[in-house]
């Protein structure tokens, strides 16, 4: 049994959204890692005790209209808007979602919130695509992106976004179809993603569209690995109808700043993967105010 327990704990522990379970004295049983990233308090020493008084809107609210740091109004059905307080001191919004836990005889034995930071999430700049399964990665970069530029501004670590787009997606597309279209893709993906340093996350985020999400220390450092990446993507192999198709990406590099936004730097990256793109592709663009640039 206690074997199952760290299991499940552990398959927990590995999920992007934030996790409280309480028991039914409403004593906190468990707090998972993005629940610590989230809101900055650590599961250690938590356990066993009523949450602390700044996040309690979090796991002590019914969807009765008037519950205190509850927006009553559901949300794209993704829960109820929860004011939280974060253990640094600043209003941290989260979408949150709350679940009865009851026995086989339908007795309350307690309860599972499930919860994602919610500033901006609604707000970023989008790829053109939204196909189900690009739209469930999108959801999974938007909750990476979330805690990520999230922790960099509390002083961790530098952060820097790659916006990256096909250049011959859309001519593909159009030609061959979305089947041919989506082959080509895959490969693509499997060629950057071997180029990856280790923490970085790479996503779709539109049709022909991907975002790598990066902890380089400078915007240069940053447009090096682009290049890196780059470079990678043109070793594609992908034939369609016996046809070699030669692949290159157009990049927007940005580096996150202290001042900045999440809406900000992802509009920054945009802009600069079409600067690219529009200058003929196979081109690295650094925002803001970089020149494009041959990644050869």
């Amino acid at each position: 049994m206690d074997d199952h327990a760290q299991l499940i704990e552990s398959a927990l522990d590995c999920f992007p959204d934030g996790i409280a379970l309480l028991d039914a004295k409403s004593l906190l049983a468990f707090w998972n890692k993005a629940a610590e990233a989230t809101t900055g308090y650590a599961g250690t020493g938590m356990l066993g005790r009523p949450v602390p008084e700044a996040i309690e809107p979090l796991l002590h609210w019914s969807p009765a209209p008037g519950a205190p740091g509850l927006d009553t109004a559901p949300q794209s059905g993704r829960g109820f808007l929860v004011h939280l307080c974060h253990k640094q001191g600043h209003e941290l919004p989260v979408m949150a979602r709350i679940l009865e836990l009851r026995d086989g005889s339908g007795g309350r034995i307690g309860t599972a919130v499930i919860f994602h930071p919610a500033e901006s999430l609604d707000a970023l700049p989008q790829g053109d695509g939204n196909e189900a399964g690009v739209a469930a990665s999108q959801a999974d970069v938007k909750d990476r992106l979330a805690v990520d530029f999230e922790e960099f501004q509390r002083g961790g670590q530098a952060f820097g976004v790659l916006w990256i787009t096909v250049d011959q997606a859309h001519d593909l597309r159009k030609t061959h179809g979305a089947s041919a279209c989506e082959s080509m893709l895959e490969k693509v993906i499997e060629a950057v993603a071997k180029g990856l340093r280790p923490g970085e996350k790479l996503g779709r985020w539109g049709d022909d569209e991907f975002l790598v999400l990066s902890h380089e220390r400078t915007q240069e450092m940053l447009t090096e690995h682009a290049k890196v990446l780059a470079g990678q993507a043109r070793t594609a192999e992908f034939r369609w109808w016996g046809d070699k198709v030669e692949i290159t990406v157009s990049i927007g590099a940005a580096q996150a700043e202290r001042e900045g936004t999440l809406v900000n730097l992802l509009e920054r990256a945009k802009a600069a993967m079409f600067t690219s793109f529009h200058a003929g592709g196979n081109r690295i663009t650094a925002a803001p105010g970089g020149q494009p640039c041959s990644p050869s």
